[in-house]
């Protein structure tokens, strides 16, 4: 639905998992986009390339890269994209964040997931590395000026933000 409203093109998903969000993005996007996936394990890929491949999508339609997300980002164009979905390693979203402002088109979503996981908003006195990240990703949205965000409390908890 997030890539749907968007009219996203081009869409960066960082953590491929099984190809599950890979997916749900390849639904909303139009058949001439692009879905840039990036994960450290080249086995989630595999199987994400696998699902993708059921699912009937032609393989031009992704561009799967092995890698950390914060090796791979800086490579990527600048205001290339429409959606960021970020669900990855937690340790890293604020600085993933700080990619995806230069990534984004003007208008464009960041979606973070997982943010209300025991390791995240949920319990403010958690000082894990990870809910310590996720709770300084979500001040950067909110308290940033370019970005206009909103938080969805449904599952384990989905921020977005639009770069304004």
């Amino acid at each position: 639905m997030l890539a749907a409203a968007v009219q996203a093109g081009a869409v960066v998903e960082i953590g491929s998992g099984t190809g599950v969000s890979g997916s749900a993005l390849l639904a909303g996007m139009s058949d001439e986009a692009i879905l840039t996936s990036i994960d450290v394990e080249a086995e989630n890929q595999r199987v994400a390339r696998e699902v993708f491949t059921l699912l009937g999508y032609e393989h031009q339609r992704t561009r799967l890269i092995t890698g950390r997300a914060l090796e791979v980002l800086p490579r990527l164009q600048d205001g290339a994209y429409d959606l960021i979905y970020i669900s990855g390693d937690r340790t890293e979203y604020p600085a993933v964040l700080h990619q995806a402002r230069r990534l984004l088109r003007p208008g464009g979503l960041v979606a973070v997931d997982q943010v209300l996981t025991p390791a995240g908003l949920a319990d403010p006195g958690d000082r894990d590395a990870a809910a310590v990240a996720v709770r300084e990703a979500a001040a950067m949205l909110r308290d940033e000026d370019h970005w206009q965000p909103a938080l969805l409390t449904v599952g384990s908890g989905l921020l977005l933000a639009a770069l304004r």
